[in-house]
């Protein structure tokens, strides 16, 4: 049975992809005293991978689609690899955040196309799909929970840059496994949309080099004020360069679905929230209250490994209760631990933080695999590639927009601004659980549904 194989392969390029994410940072600190970066190079640092992931995701889900998902991870693989050493040789701010643009490129592929893999490999059936993207999901949250005690560990002992080099081993398993074993899926026919890629692009960067910039420059400056106007010319062109194509890489029908809808606004609220919270409290960590990366690493321990419980248990749950209501569910209990974690100061003992470490991730641990399920039973399975980029552009933007908002709240108000973005975290994923009951749909999204015709 190729299936656990599969499982396997897929979930390493996810788990390689959220391992990067919490491995950085709690070695923020020590990268930017290294290489004499502020805490706007720090975000950018953090940004110039997620933006371009973000805004190559769409593109590496429809060119799965079109040549096979199995030979575009695989490169994806490759790229990510190198693009790694190149971070962990890095001779400057300016060389790293160059090399995390490149990173950002190779990472792009992982997550839609081992979705896609993983959706085929499943074929019609529902259960087992939820299953293994439980599974899936939790390999990544498995990857969270390791990356900050890691993260700490190689950056006292070895230091910052053996955080990229960590990465070479992992590549050098996967690759193999995925060839040896995964089933390739089938291709389509089509273009590429490559005046929407473009536009993708510029909107992202701008709107993320706005908002971060704006912390160090002010929100009048003309360079800030320029970036939001790219954002939003870009975001007005694509929109319209997508409804007019005869083959968008963003098929604006899969927003027909009031559930595909729900999920991808969800998917952008979870990252910009947890994204965005978990840089600001890794330099409160260390910065404020003046831990060390390893004590920073332990100290994210409840939080991952709370994740990863949510993520195991979403499978049983979604089973036996369906998606809408434990979504809804895990999205408030979410923002509840986003307001217990305030307020912060400098001297706020550990334990009196960790109800809302353990809490948080708890309820977005239950709510992520129930959205993914839901988003992937709404398409039909050969866009499932197409469809898993849209949400993860989503997810990926959000979080490197949290990034760039919470970072410009921390830098100009220490902890009153990290306080204040916990206060937008708690309101924010309690919208997500309005809009979780209100627009997942229990007739297109139960868990023994198969889609066959759906836009």
């Amino acid at each position: 049975m190729r299936l656990a194989p599969t499982i396997a392969a897929t979930s390493l390029g996810f788990a390689l992809v959220q391992l990067d994410v919490s491995i950085v940072n709690v070695a923020l600190a020590r990268i930017g005293a290294s290489l004499r970066s502020p805490v706007s190079g720090l975000q950018w640092v953090v940004d110039a991978y997620a933006i371009t992931f973000a805004a190559l995701l769409l593109s590496a889900g429809v060119l799965g689609d079109r040549v096979g998902s199995r030979k575009v991870f695989i490169a994806g693989l490759a790229l990510f690899g190198l693009a790694s050493l190149a971070c962990g040789l890095a001779p400057n701010a300016a060389g790293l955040i160059a090399a995390r643009v490149l990173q950002g490129v190779g990472a792009a592929p992982l997550v839609p196309c081992s979705l896609a893999l993983l959706t085929h490999a499943c074929g019609e059936d529902a259960a087992a799909r939820g299953r293994a993207v439980s599974v899936w999901t939790a390999a990544a949250s498995l990857a969270i929970a390791a990356g900050p005690v890691l993260g700490g560990v190689l950056v006292d002992t070895l230091g910052w840059r053996s955080i990229f080099l960590i990465n070479l081993p992992i590549v050098g398993l996967a690759i193999p496994l995925t060839a040896r074993f995964v089933v390739e899926t089938p291709p389509r026919t089509g273009g590429f949309d490559l005046a929407g890629q473009g536009l993708a692009i510029a909107g992202l960067f701008g709107l993320a080099g706005a908002v971060i910039e704006a912390g160090r420059l002010g929100v009048g400056a003309p360079l800030v004020l320029g970036g939001f106007a790219l954002a939003a010319l870009a975001g007005v062109a694509f929109v319209r360069t997508e409804a007019r194509s005869a083959d968008p890489m963003l098929p604006l029908g899969f927003f027909q679905s009031p559930t595909f809808s729900a999920a991808v606004a969800i998917g952008l609220l979870i990252n910009l929230t947890l994204y965005g919270v978990i840089f600001v409290f890794a330099l409160y960590l260390q910065q404020i209250r003046g831990y060390s990366p390893i004590a920073t690493g332990f100290a994210f321990l409840p939080f991952a490994v709370s994740l990863g419980i949510g993520n195991l248990a979403a499978g049983w749950v979604g089973a036996h209760a369906g998606l809408r209501a434990p979504m809804a569910a895990g999205l408030a209990v979410g923002g509840l631990g986003y307001w217990l974690l305030r307020p912060l100061d400098a001297a706020l003992p550990y334990r009196a933080m960790l109800p809302g470490l353990v809490i948080i991730p708890a309820g977005i641990g239950l709510a992520v695999p129930l959205m993914t399920s839901a988003l992937l039973a709404s398409v039909p399975r050969s866009r499932s590639g197409a469809a898993s980029g849209v949400l993860n552009t989503a997810r990926q933007a959000g979080g490197g927009i949290g990034v760039a908002l919470f970072g410009a709240l921390l830098a100009g108000r220490d902890t009153a601004g990290l306080n204040l973005a916990l206060t937008i975290s708690a309101v924010l994923l309690g919208c997500g659980a309005v809009l979780a009951g209100v627009g997942i749909r229990p007739g297109s999204c139960s868990p023994h549904h198969s889609p066959r015709s759906k836009p």
